[in-house]
């Protein structure tokens, strides 16, 4: 039987351009493509999850516009419970502009538009998902107090509790801490503990420090060198998968998702880490947020041809 997987958080229409390299302050570029496909953190999160056979319920904001049927409709078709998306009358869709350069780096400039009226009052709606969901998604896309409100109901059922906490703004929810996994990357972590990461020393203190003073469980990203756990077992580094990167947007996602479907499933957080850097590595090598998510068949071959959980790097720090 499926695990299901509730998501709160942000979704966007993303507009991917393709250039040789970014422009410079003041500079225009000619873009090779332009291409528009879904994304949004919360969205990209829950089609992942789904796509990995979780079954998912998104809930989230899209405007009354151009973008927000299209968007629904992509929820439909990737089998994500689109029930509690309500569609905002005084907002535009969420965006984001995204220059792609040829190695896979991007740079993006994003407008949260109709996220930002993502209520607790539209949160409370939901409850009854939350309260029986195996695990609660978040990030930072919609206001604070919808993601506070999603906390404590899930705090009150003991639902187990997964925060991106991306994008980092200057105001942080009040319930931030009581997640029980909490997946920054390098610069996040960073400003979250006071300790600036530059290598695995730094980034082993860092998560360490968050582990102690908040989250069960702290994942740090590391981009291709995979990702550092510290939780009640102990430090470890569980090494990335190299692969030829074309587009990175939505590789912290397909780990998220991965990772938390794994976890619902019981499995460790050793296992759910290399799964989750194998789908990450794999979103890693498709341009576009949303196309780019492996499936569930994708990441299983991915794996066994390395050698599976047997042959993965993780190495105890």
């Amino acid at each position: 039987m499926s695990v299901s997987v509730t998501v709160v958080g942000n979704i966007n229409i993303d507009f991917v351009m393709e250039a040789d390299r970014m422009p410079r302050p003041g500079e225009t570029l000619r873009a090779s493509k332009l291409r528009m496909v879904p994304g949004g953190k919360g969205a990209n999160q829950a089609v992942a999850a789904a796509r990995l056979g979780a079954e998912v319920t998104l809930i989230g904001r899209v405007g009354a516009d151009v973008f927000g049927q299209p968007l629904l409709q992509s929820f439909a078709r990737e089998h994500v419970n689109s029930d509690f998306v309500r569609r905002d009358e005084q907002a535009a869709t969420g965006a984001a502009f995204i220059t792609l350069t040829p190695d896979g780096q991007n740079s993006i400039l994003s407008a949260l538009g109709a996220n930002l009226n993502c209520s607790e009052e539209q949160v409370e709606e939901a409850s009854e998902v939350i309260e029986n969901t195996d695990i609660l998604m978040l990030q930072l896309g919609i206001p604070p107090v919808a993601v506070d409100r999603s906390i404590q109901i899930a705090v009150d059922r003991n639902v187990p509790i997964l925060l991106d906490p991306s994008p980092l703004g200057e105001e942080l929810p009040q319930l931030w801490r009581h997640a029980d996994i909490m997946i920054p990357n390098e610069t996040e972590v960073g400003d979250l503990t006071g300790t600036q990461v530059s290598d695995i020393p730094s980034a082993l203190t860092a998560a360490i420090e968050l582990a102690s003073h908040a989250a069960t469980m702290a994942v740090i990203t590391l981009g291709a060198q995979g990702c550092l756990i510290a939780d009640t077992k102990g430090a470890r580094l569980i090494r990335g998968y190299p692969v030829q990167a074309v587009d990175t947007t939505a590789a912290g996602d397909a780990f998220a998702g991965a990772l938390a479907v794994r976890i619902a499933e019981g499995a460790s957080a050793n296992e759910a880490a290399v799964f989750a850097n194998a789908a990450g590595a794999l979103a890693a090598t498709v341009v576009g947020a949303q196309p780019s998510l492996p499936r569930r068949q994708s990441v299983e071959r991915f794996l066994e041809q390395r050698g599976g959980l047997e042959r993965a790097n993780i190495e105890e720090l």
